[in-house]
């Protein structure tokens, strides 16, 4: 039987911090995955991480890894060159072997409403994951920044997927 492998690639609005980076790779480090990299832009000020494995140890090591970083990012003080629409800026799923890109759908909606729920932001499910073709693109989806989202979910064409409006 084909072993099913899931990719993740999780985006952080915290590219400065050692220490964070340092977290990261320590909350991963429980789960069974392998993480191909946690890496940080100074610049971006965003750490970006790759892991891959069994599609229910990547869930989960999705759903710890951002849970650490929302409760470790400030938002509200952030500043650096590269969009982002929160502390946990994207985290898509890719599938990579013995999975179909449905398969891979239902787990980024799967997680976006368990990671809303369980933190009371609001989710929006981009590309593949997208509920309606005009929020499809992420570059859309992120314009205005976290400092337009006030306004932008005041927009009936910007009910959340997933979350608090």
């Amino acid at each position: 039987m084909l072993m099913r492998i899931l990719q993740c690639v999780p985006n952080f609005s915290e590219g400065r911090d050692p220490d964070f980076l340092r977290e990261m790779r320590g909350v991963l480090a429980r789960f069974p995955v392998k993480v191909l990299a946690v890496s940080m832009n100074k610049d971006h000020n965003r750490t970006d991480a790759t892991f891959l494995g069994a599609p229910e140890a990547v869930e989960a090591a999705a759903m710890a890894v951002a849970s650490r970083a929302l409760e470790l990012i400030d938002i509200r003080t952030h500043r650096g060159s590269h969009p982002r629409m929160g502390a946990v800026d994207v985290v898509p799923f890719v599938p990579l072997r013995g999975m179909t890109m449905a398969e891979a759908v239902e787990i980024a909606r799967r997680f976006g409403r368990a990671f809303a729920e369980k933190h009371q932001v609001p989710v929006f499910f981009y590309e593949e994951a997208c509920t309606t073709e005009a929020r499809r693109s992420l570059a859309d989806i992120r314009r205005g920044e976290y400092e337009g989202m006030r306004r932008k979910l005041q927009d009936p064409a910007w009910t959340v997927d997933a979350g608090p409006q």
